[in-house]
C-alpha cells in the first residue's frame, strides 16, 4: 500500500499545482490545505481515513473489465 499512498500524494500534488496555475485556488488557501492534511495525519482520525482509502483502493483493484 506504500506505492498507492505515494501515488495518491503525487496525484494530489499535481492536482494542487494545476489548480494554482489555472487560478482556481490561490497560494494561501493551498498552503492551508497542505497544512490541514499534514496535521490531520497526526490525529486519531488518520487510521480510519487510511482504512477507508485502503478499502476504496481494494475495491477499485477488484474491478474486472
Amino acid at each position: 500500500m506504500a506505492t498507492v499512498s505515494l501515488s495518491v500524494v503525487l496525484l494530489l500534488a499535481i492536482v494542487l499545482v494545476v489548480m494554482m496555475r489555472a487560478g482556481n485556488i490561490k497560494g494561501g488557501p493551498a498552503i492551508v490545505a497542505i497544512l490541514f492534511g499534514f496535521f490531520l495525519a497526526s490525529t486519531g482520525m488518520a487510521p480510519s481515513i487510511q482504512k477507508f482509502l485502503d478499502s476504496i483502493t481494494q475495491t477499485i483493484s477488484n474491478i474486472k473489465f
